[in-house]
């Protein structure tokens, strides 16, 4: 299987570092093929991992991993191109996010999502929201956490969430613990946890946390 992962960001090089560790061919994408920071994480990470501009790394891809920040996600994808993401699993990884006077803001918030921003701008794709309501850390290695704490996914296509939960079993997730909300409008809901993590990682002074669903059996 062979992954782009858009974003250099931290959750993109992590998201990225941990796929190369499990063996698969990985693109880092960026704005330019020339992208210093994606550079050097390629030659970091040794023969399997790649440096490239968005476009590229989508048209290597069998499976697009977007990590880029989520008021520029829609952006990225364009320059990543419509074909190079339709018939494939696009895994969307981010939150609508940003600081104004201090406070966090999400938009789009509620009635929408960027999710489903994504899904209608690029209907060929199978877009699975996931991974968002955690720290990068924690995306690829759970067990900083200790119990049975919970990852969400969403999305219109059944198949494609099976991939993608096949995945995070990969990155050390249980099955059983990755909740299946439904449709892609879901992805409202999991982006809306952001203000309630950003409130818990001030309290705790650090994000190795996250949610435990429990359920009366």
């Amino acid at each position: 299987m062979r992954y782009a992962v858009l974003g250099t960001g931290e959750v993109g090089r992590t998201l990225a570092g941990r796929l190369v560790e499990l063996g698969y061919d990985v693109t880092l994408g960026s704005r330019t093929k020339d992208n210093p920071v994606a550079l050097e994480w390629a030659t970091a990470a040794g023969g399997r991992a790649h440096a490239g501009a968005f476009a590229d790394a989508a048209a290597a891809a069998e499976v697009v991993l977007n990590a880029v920040g989520g008021r520029v996600a829609l952006d990225a994808l364009r320059a990543a191109g419509a074909e190079h993401l339709a018939g494939k699993v696009v895994v969307d990884v981010c939150n609508p996010v940003s600081f104004e006077d201090g406070q966090l803001r999400l938009d789009p918030v509620e009635s929408d999502s960027v999710a489903e921003q994504i899904q209608r701008a690029f209907p060929h794709a199978r877009v699975v929201k996931t991974l968002n309501t955690v720290n990068c850390q924690v995306m690829v290695d759970p067990g900083r956490v200790p119990g049975e704490h919970n990852l969400f996914v969403c999305g219109a296509d059944d198949a494609a969430k099976r991939q993608v939960t096949e995945l995070l079993g990969e990155f050390g997730w249980p099955a059983e613990r990755v909740l299946d909300l439904g449709g892609i409008r879901s992805a409202r809901a999991v982006e809306m946890l952001l203000p309630l993590w950003f409130g818990l990682f001030q309290r705790f002074g650090h994000a190795d946390f996250n949610f435990e669903v429990r359920r009366a059996r």
